[in-house]
């Protein structure tokens, strides 16, 4: 991963280049910022920086000389990665380490390079799992830092969402951020910095990364995409707020998948047809918490947009083509009298599902308040 692979936020780009070049890099950085801004590419990237032989005179890794070959097959001697898994096969769960899962790791690494939780669960093989990084990590983490760095002036350890460190592996890695190895960087990349232990967050230096502009997301959607027109990539960039992970999921093949489920559910609250929309609940019961996560952002989005549609002001609405076809039907029904209401009841539906709560009840008491809510 180049620096030149990064799209948006060319000044953090040089802000690290800079410290780099200087060799004052701090022993331990938090890379922190929304979901989908790319930051894990940036910290690939920039332990890429650090090793490379050659780096090119605009400031870049070279990408062909042995330590760069090594970075783009994540197989670097000094590099070492953690990030949140689930215990496997017969290990106690406190001994499971990254090295458990270092191939499905890799594969993430090739296939989403925007770090989705949603397919990193899927490479655990468990969508409803909830991933942590466990003590034994910690300690394998400190074992591979103790020995001097074989191939490069610096080992590099780039971990993945610290927010999700358990509170054994947490104060493990606060000793060894606390007496660093002259020869050690430490790089956290975060979704969530506040849900760092206040101990170990308090010494890290804070790299923050903005969300992508919506020029920058459109920029990595047709790329990705090349067949996407222009019209869908906008709303679909506005609508992904910089999250380019959200943005990928509303353009991929299974793009139009929430909204066949939004317009499912839809038509079976406006028959008041009780018995398919609980068929319905245990169906979305099924398809992983992340997913009904972003299932139930899209429904308070939709209310939101059928609003404004409804209201006759086209130049405000952002929606893709299918969705506004759709719409031009549906708005009628989303009044000043209940989308207030509707969104409040979609947002806590999300928060339930977040908190654990069951999902077929949580969607069942959401499509029975729909019911009540649609032709009001």
């Amino acid at each position: 991963m180049k620096f030149a692979d990064l799209t948006g936020n060319k000044q953090v780009v040089d802000h690290l280049r800079r410290m780099v070049d200087e060799d004052r890099l701090p022993h331990a950085i938090v890379i922190e910022g929304p979901e989908g801004a790319g930051k894990l590419m940036l910290a690939r990237a920039l332990a890429q920086y650090i090793h490379c032989e050659n780096r090119t005179p605009g400031g870049d890794s070279c990408g062909v000389c042995a330590s760069c070959l090594q970075h783009s097959h994540h197989s670097h001697v000094d590099v070492h990665f953690s990030f949140p898994m689930l215990k496997r096969g017969n290990k106690k769960t406190d001994e499971t380490e990254s090295e458990d899962w270092i191939d499905e790791w890799r594969e993430f690494l090739d296939e989403n390079p925007y770090a989705d939780m949603e397919v990193w669960l899927s490479k655990l093989g468990n969508i409803n799992g909830q991933p942590v990084i466990y003590k034994g990590e910690a300690d394998a983490l400190r074992r591979a830092l103790a020995f001097t760095a074989r191939a490069s002036r610096y080992k590099i350890a780039v971990i993945w969402l610290p927010e999700r460190l358990n509170d054994s592996a947490a104060n493990k890695l606060l000793k060894l951020i606390e007496e660093p190895f002259a020869d050690t960087r430490i790089i956290m990349v975060s979704n969530n910095p506040k849900e760092i232990l206040p101990t170990i967050y308090s010494r890290l230096q804070r790299i923050a990364v903005r969300r992508l502009s919506d020029a920058d997301t459109v920029s990595v959607l047709t790329a990705a995409r090349p067949g996407l027109s222009q019209t869908d990539a906008l709303a679909v960039a506005h609508v992904a707020e910089g999250n380019v992970n959200l943005a990928m999921k509303l353009t991929g093949a299974d793009g139009g998948e929430n909204l066949q489920r939004f317009i499912s559910l839809m038509r079976m609250a406006y028959r008041r047809d009780i018995a398919a929309l609980r068929r319905w609940s245990i169906d979305m019961h099924g398809i992983g918490r992340e997913a009904q996560i972003d299932f139930l952002t899209y429904c308070s989005r939709m209310f939101r947009e059928n609003f404004i549609a409804n209201l006759g002001n086209p130049g405000i609405n952002y929606m893709t083509v299918d969705e506004s076809a759709f719409s031009r039907n549906f708005s009628r029904f989303i009044t000043p009298a209940n989308v207030i209401t509707l969104t409040a009841e979609a947002d806590r539906a999300a928060r339930d599902i977040a908190a654990n709560s069951s999902a077929r009840i949580v969607f069942f008491d959401l499509a029975i308040k729909i019911v009540l809510l649609i032709k009001q």
